[in-house]
């Protein structure tokens, strides 16, 4: 034990394990900083794990040497068309951030990124028509060496139970893996299986944490800052009942351990939050269980609420297509939650979209009542309980406009998004992405609101430091990033990448203030 009851000291403690966690950790160890990252869990990885690891970073030179012509500029025109003026000292620090942190991690041999195309999700000013993501390139399973035992497994494998081979991996499986070779080549001390319980606090300033490790508390001295960056609070029902009533965590795709538990004890300690009524939108499939699996890129059918019209352009990128979802409940009117997608026997009977984890016992989904088909639309109205002669009407209408090539009520088909997914084979007139629905047998999915993540959490300022609930000043040796914070992107997703990406900037902008800090304290010694 070393003096005053401390158990451990390190200059830099980080909370968490996904992409921002060990970007922070790396970037503090590199500087000089000793560094310990805890995760509550058995596995590394957090809800990055889960994810395609698509990153949106504005002007990186991964990006720009692929040929994009993008610029902090560009980005900054499209953050304030999609945000508006919600927190634009964040957006600013974010874009000045973006380029630092691909350049700073791409120091380290073992990590490298690529750009695929994945369209921005609104067309505004600084828009780019097949978008602005770089993706870690895969790695093979071997070069993880011990640690690929120790990384979160897929959606897929850990919701499904279906053995993943790992000989090479990619997305967010190839991110962690990579920045967990980064983060021990540069000596950050890795712990699995520590819970960050609390803070611990003296004349104001955080100076350590309790952190709780199966039977036993430790008891960490924090020399220069604690960097929280947990994920959120999604997988924590009575939190999201607190804040977010009437939704629970039932149709969440977050990790079963997100229970904002870092969240809690940034509240403590007096800090204050935001947006802890948001998350990172989604239509979901839901699952016999009552589970649902985040679903996207639709190529085909439409989806229709309670009274079987449509509400929305069904091709609209997941979040804004959840928010359209929400407004009926938000308004009064007819529920849009549960919607059902509708589509014809082209299809074959699965969904004409991207579920993840997918629906494979079929039968299943059919006995629990998630999944109907029937020879008319007659029939299938009866069985999802919706008018028949309002469903009857909806699909006629969508088969005109399929006709005309045009979606004049919601404008389907007009965006690069939306063409980004559709399916020319599938048989559509002159625009794919409206597929007519001609013949049966039909099939109705049922549909619900989903999420990636939860978006709220402690009020930063552009250093990553926690602000206080009294003055809004920051509150000494405390930094959040991530999910554990609220979003710089306020009530929108600006595009593919923005969560994982934002949470890596602010999480190195956190480190290097941190660093500055140390050196600033060593240099008056």
């Amino acid at each position: 034990m070393t003096d005053a009851g401390w158990d451990i000291e390190c200059d830099v403690l980080v909370a968490g394990s996904g992409a921002g966690a060990l970007t922070g950790a790396q970037v503090a160890a590199t500087g000089g900083a000793s560094t310990i990252l805890v995760e509550a869990s058995d596995f590394y990885g957090g809800t990055t794990a889960y994810s395609g690891a698509g990153l949106w970073l504005p002007g990186n030179h991964v990006l720009v040497e692929s040929g994009t012509p993008d610029s902090a500029e560009l980005g900054r025109s499209y953050l304030r068309a999609v945000v508006g003026e919600y927190r634009t000292d964040l957006q600013d620090a974010f874009l000045a951030g973006a380029p630092e942190v691909i350049a700073h991690l791409s120091e380290d041999p073992n990590v490298t990124f690529e750009y695929r195309p994945f369209p921005d999700y609104f067309s505004v000013p600084g828009s780019f028509d097949m978008g602005r993501d770089i993706f870690p390139s895969d790695i093979e399973g071997e070069k993880v060496g011990d640690f690929l035992d120790e990384l979160r497994p897929t959606a897929v494998q850990e919701r499904l139970g279906i053995p993943d081979k790992r000989d090479m991996l990619n997305g967010g499986q190839a991110l962690i893996g990579r920045l967990l070779l980064a983060c021990q080549g540069a000596g950050v001390e890795l712990r699995l299986g520590h819970s960050l319980n609390g803070l611990i606090v003296e004349d104001g300033e955080v100076v350590g944490a309790e952190v709780v490790a199966g039977d036993t508390t430790l008891r960490i001295r924090v020399r220069t800052g604690v960097l929280l960056a947990t994920g959120g609070f999604e997988s924590n029902n009575e939190l999201r009942h607190r804040w977010q009533e009437p939704l629970g965590n039932e149709w969440t795709m977050g990790p079963p351990v997100n229970h904002g538990y870092a969240l809690l004890a940034g509240i403590e300690v007096g800090a204050a939050t935001d947006l802890l009524e948001e998350c990172w939108w989604a239509p979901g499939v839901e699952f016999p269980d009552g589970s649902a699996a985040f679903t996207l890129g639709f190529r085909g059918g439409v989806i229709v609420n309670a009274a079987g019209k449509r509400y929305a352009n069904e091709s609209l990128p997941y979040d804004r297509f959840g928010r359209e979802m929400r407004k009926g409940e938000a308004a009064g009117e007819v529920s849009h939650i549960p919607s059902w997608l509708i589509f014809d026997s082209r299809f074959k009977g699965e969904p004409p979209a991207i579920v993840i984890p997918p629906p494979l016992d079929r039968k299943a989904f059919f006995d629990a009542g998630k999944w109907h088909e029937a020879a008319t639309l007659d029939e299938l109205a009866g069985a999802i309980g919706v008018p028949a002669d309002a469903l009857a009407a909806t699909v006629e209408e969508f088969n005109g406009y399929a006709a005309a090539g045009s979606d004049p009520a919601f404008g389907r088909g007009e965006a690069p998004y939306d063409r980004f997914f559709a399916d020319p084979r599938a048989g559509g007139g002159p625009n794919p992405v409206l597929v007519p629905i001609e013949t049966g047998p039909f099939t109705a999915v049922r549909i619900v609101l989903a999420d990636l993540g939860t978006k709220g959490g402690l009020v930063t300022d552009d250093h990553a430091r926690v602000l206080s609930e009294t003055d809004h000043t920051p509150i000494p040796g405390l930094y959040a990033a991530g999910n554990t914070m609220a979003s710089m992107s306020g009530h929108a997703y600006p595009g593919p990448g923005v969560p994982i990406g934002s949470c890596m900037v602010f999480a190195y902008i956190a480190a290097r203030d941190m660093l500055v800090a140390r050196h600033g304290a060593s240099a008056g010694a």
